[in-house]
């Protein structure tokens, strides 16, 4: 319950960050828009007239300037922002690799291991102390 209730607010934090509950309102209001003019016009004018700039309620007018007001606020005040913010890139130097050292002996090669050398001896030597 409690990983579900932190993503319900997780995602209505996010909706209202982003200007969503705009976009709720405006969609409730095109709706109601339509189903007003649906009853005493066709479909096809009730339809032009709701998506038409002259048939807009008070509410769509509304959230035309309240997002409007949101895109404002929005903005970075010119008297923070003194200009332009220039960002540098200085490449970075090429790194340098330098080859491995190449040995002149191959896994392929035979292996010699006893040339040269005595045999061991069969029982351990005995300190004499």
């Amino acid at each position: 319950m409690r990983r579900q209730l932190s993503l319900l607010l997780t995602l209505t934090a996010w909706l209202l960050a982003t200007g969503s509950q705009w976009d709720a309102v405006q969609t409730f209001a095109l709706g109601r828009m339509f189903v007003t003019n649906v009853r005493t016009m066709p479909l096809l004018d009730a339809a032009k007239r709701t998506l038409s700039p002259e048939g807009r309620c008070p509410i769509c007018a509304a959230v035309t300037a309240a997002k409007q007001q949101e895109e404002n606020s929005a903005a970075v005040p010119e008297g923070r922002a003194g200009g332009k913010i220039f960002l540098l890139y200085q490449p970075a130097p090429a790194p340098v690799v330098a080859a491995p050292a190449f040995s002149s002996w191959s896994p392929s090669d035979p292996l010699v291991r006893s040339l040269g050398r005595a045999a061991p001896p069969l029982p351990p030597p005995r300190s004499l102390a």
